[in-house]
């Protein structure tokens, strides 16, 4: 989120200038300063009101959080210093990185009190500029400490991710962001931490635009659980006259019913205790014809109470007082005439409403997340189970995924949540190679949740290794066979990347040059393709009975590597390609494994 006047952008959101962090916003937990934290955080309400602080201003967390009667406060923004680091700071300011001296006396003192800080990674600023840190860094074991580290720092039990501007079209950044999620909850399971995420991303008057959409779709895909889909509800851009309150409410429906499809195992009201609105007070980037009163923000939240929203919050509170009226998307106050706190206090009724009965509920995660069994050999694994709100409750643990010849099973296979069971795998000899996600689900009465363990079965057994592997990724034969390639591709002695040979591809001004070679693996089985590359536009992929790719383009060796999963037939075909006459392309040590 972040505060900008220009109408390039039609899904405005909330302001992340790159402004140094004051030094009367910090403090040190040294000296006895702060409150000693419980050892796990203490779980946010199950309906919160956490309006948004701009921690790059210099203000006081604390102050503020006083003067407004807000308890719960969304802090605004960590990013990375510069695009392509994976190192977290406040506000993308190397100064006030990820540590107790910054900010720690202050969201320790707000606990203290009994309430809590959302920390919030991205905003505008981060996701156009690539510093959001998944965008910005390619490792998902690093953001995922990343986000581990702001927890175990600030002791929270919340994490927010402002997803919007080209952060919802790099595709690759949301999956590791999605990826990371799934670790931290697997990290957090086995720890008995409890630790939540929320997507805060922009909206139109029936819900999420496609691009939203995909960011949850591909959380799906990855088992990474999103507690919170908390929608801006504002900076529309359509051209027309809105009516706050009704279409913040318009768009929560709208997304309820998306939410429905992606997550048809839950109840309606799991799905609504899913959903977070974010307001604008006063009058938002766009202008007039999108103007947020008092009464909109009253009526919101009681129509939030009543369907049991997980969350709502507001950008930002320093906005919150009607110091310019007539002025549209300024940071320091609303444009509108109000008193000093009013859509605070309009909106703080829905946290003590929503919290006293929590809903319960849990995760699942298994630790370590992979290994590799030999064929007639065992391993194992811990599945953990921590609660995440409510109360514990009975958790039944299954397994899935276990190809031919795999046997997997959990002892014990009922747990109270917070406890944890054995996870143990066994391949029998004959028992295909490949790599295999087998699937730990939870069962409870509130819902179930999964984690993923990625088992390799090493040996040439049964059909998945042996004949089917790749022949010649080394090229250190000194010959393409069995590669065929385009006209123009070769073995040659230099550029390479280890040994003595590597495979040169030559696109022209009508080829790719293309070189593949045909593999015949287990079916319906998944497989991760590996290899160094260099040049223009190097692609490295696989076809037929599996469809995936990836590329980069530099003047050194960069490696990529490429997942996917055989069809019915196993048979696929390894490639790597060029451009059209973009010029020569060069790969060396392709194995697929």
């Amino acid at each position: 989120m972040r505060r900008t006047t220009s109408p390039s952008s039609p899904l405005r959101s909330l302001l992340t200038g790159l402004v140094a962090v004051a030094a009367a916003a910090t403090g040190a937990l040294a000296g006895g300063a702060g409150t000693a934290h419980a050892a796990t955080g203490t779980p946010l309400p199950a309906h919160v009101f956490a309006p948004y602080f701009e921690a790059y201003n210099g203000d006081s967390l604390t102050s503020l959080s006083s003067q407004s009667g807000a308890n719960y406060l969304s802090m605004a923004f960590i990013q990375t210093a510069s695009k392509g680091s994976c190192t977290p700071d406040w506000n993308g300011v190397s100064s006030t990185p990820i540590a107790a001296a910054n900010f720690g006396s202050d969201i320790s003192a707000i606990q203290a009190k009994g309430g809590n800080v959302i920390p919030s990674f991205g905003g505008y600023t981060a996701d156009d500029t690539g510093t959001e840190i998944a965008d910005s860094c390619t490792d998902v074991n690093a953001i995922a400490a990343a986000y581990e580290s702001v927890i175990t720092t600030y002791n929270v039990t919340r994490i927010d991710l402002d997803t919007e501007d080209n952060s919802l079209t790099n595709t690759a950044g949301i999956d590791r962001r999605n990826k990371a999620i799934a670790l931290v909850d697997a990290w957090a399971a086995s720890n008995g931490r409890t630790v939540q995420f929320s997507y805060t991303l922009p909206t139109t008057t029936s819900g999420l635009a496609s691009s939203g959409l995909a960011v949850l779709q591909n959380a799906v895909q990855n088992n990474a659980r999103v507690d919170v889909a908390n929608i801006m509800t504002f900076d529309y851009y359509d051209g027309a006259t809105h009516e706050m309150g009704n279409d913040a409410e318009s768009a929560a429906t709208g997304l309820y019913n998306q939410l429905a499809s992606l997550y048809p195992g839950k109840t309606s009201a799991q799905l609504w205790g899913m959903i977070g609105i974010t307001l604008m007070p006063g009058i938002d980037d766009y202008g007039a014809a999108e103007t947020t009163t008092v009464a909109d923000a009253k009526a919101v939240e009681s129509w939030a109470a009543g369907k049991g929203l997980a969350s709502l919050s507001f950008w930002a509170l320093q906005r919150d007082n009607g110091g310019c009226v007539g002025t549209g998307g300024s940071d320091s106050c609303s444009g509108i005439s109000q008193g000093t706190w009013d859509f605070s206090h309009a909106l703080e009724p829905f946290t003590s409403g929503g919290s006293t009965v929590p809903t319960n509920d849990f995760s699942v995660g298994v630790a370590p997340g992979s290994g590799t069994v030999a064929e007639g050999a065992s391993t194992t694994a811990t599945v953990s189970t921590a609660v995440t709100s409510g109360s514990a409750q009975s958790v039944s643990l299954s397994t899935s995924g276990a190809p031919s010849g795999v046997t997997a099973s959990v002892s014990p296979t009922s747990v109270t949540a917070g406890g944890s069971a054995t996870l143990t795998l066994t391949a029998s000899a004959t028992a295909p190679a490949g790599t295999y996600p087998i699937t730990v689900t939870g069962s409870a009465a509130s819902g179930s949740h999964t984690a993923t363990y990625s088992l390799t079965v090493t040996g040439t057994g049964g059909g998945g290794g042996g004949s089917g592997s790749l022949v010649n990724g080394n090229f250190e034969t000194g010959s393409l066979s069995p590669w065929t390639c385009q006209a123009g591709g070769a073995v040659v002695g230099s550029p390479v990347h280890a040994g003595s040979h590597a495979l040169q591809v030559v696109p022209t001004s009508s080829q790719t040059g293309q070189c593949g070679q045909t593999l015949t693996l287990a079916a319906n089985h998944s497989y991760t393709l590996s290899g160094w590359v260099q040049g223009s536009y190097a692609y490295l992929g696989v076809s037929g009975g599996a469809t995936a790719s990836t590329w980069a383009s530099g003047t050194g060796w960069t490696k990529l590597t490429v997942p996917f999963t055989t069809g019915a037939s196993g048979t696929v075909t390894v490639y790597v390609h060029g451009w059209y006459a973009q010029g020569n392309v060069y790969a060396d040590d392709l194995s697929v494994s």
